[in-house]
């Protein structure tokens, strides 16, 4: 400032002086806000995004930089569940390397385990298993992961979910297990099939009926499909 400025502030009413002071105080820390360069809620929803669109290099800078790994965005993602909606394997890698939490649910009560078991994202499920997944943490339907994975035809996920200790003849909200969801809403074909004979191989009980007394052998029989309808007579099946 120059001394002729100096000057008027020294002259100034103490008032005065405090208000030019305050002026020059706010727009310096205008100049210098976490907003003018990046936030860190900001850097959070970019590392949701970078981590949605596959973006490693960016995930890295990103955490580098010290975007929250368990931040999430206005659905309650968190940047692994973005990265597992579009099965990223190497940015869920980074991603849980760094503490991301794989039982973080979103709004829709889905979490990067759950979401890996139930659509076949089995690289990024083993992932979530090896990071602490919460067997008996269940969807929105009140399902474990293995009932989704048994719906949607994923004999991989089945076998790999299998191996693990989680709930075979656990019952969701609408009164199903894996192996009634397997027979009931699959087709009948080579893949359901496959996911029956895992399922009762592996020890589910295979007389657990649905709400209305109606046993997986007795739907099985009704729909035609008579290779299941044979899996499930081999033991003893009711």
């Amino acid at each position: 400032m120059s001394g002729f400025g100096i000057g008027l502030i020294s002259r100034a009413a103490p008032g005065a002086a405090l208000f030019i002071c305050g002026v020059a105080f706010a727009s310096g820390a205008l100049l210098f806000s976490p907003t003018a360069a990046h936030s860190q809620t900001s850097r959070d929803e970019i590392l949701i995004a970078a981590a949605q669109r596959g973006d490693a290099a960016a995930v890295k800078k990103l955490l580098g930089d010290g975007a929250g790994v368990r931040a999430r965005d206005g659905g309650g993602r968190t940047a692994l569940l973005a990265a597992t909606h579009r099965n990223h394997v190497e940015i869920a890698r980074l991603l849980i390397a760094a503490g991301a939490d794989v039982n973080a649910k979103d709004n829709m009560e889905d979490s990067p385990f759950l979401y890996a078991g139930a659509e076949g994202r089995n690289d990024i499920l083993k992932m979530t298993l090896a990071a602490g997944a919460d067997l008996k943490s269940v969807n929105r339907y009140g399902g474990t992961a293995l009932i989704p994975a048994a719906h949607h035809g994923h004999p991989e996920t089945v076998k790999i979910l299998l191996a693990t200790a989680i709930d075979k003849d656990h019952v969701n909200k609408l009164g199903w297990t894996a192996l009634l969801e397997a027979v009931v809403l699959g087709d009948g074909g080579k893949t359901h099939t496959e996911i029956v004979r895992l399922l009762v191989e592996a020890g589910a009980n295979p007389n657990i009926p649905d709400r209305d007394g109606v046993t997986p052998l007795a739907h099985a029989r009704k729909r035609g499909y008579s290779a299941i309808a044979r899996i499930l007579e081999q033991v003893r099946a009711r």
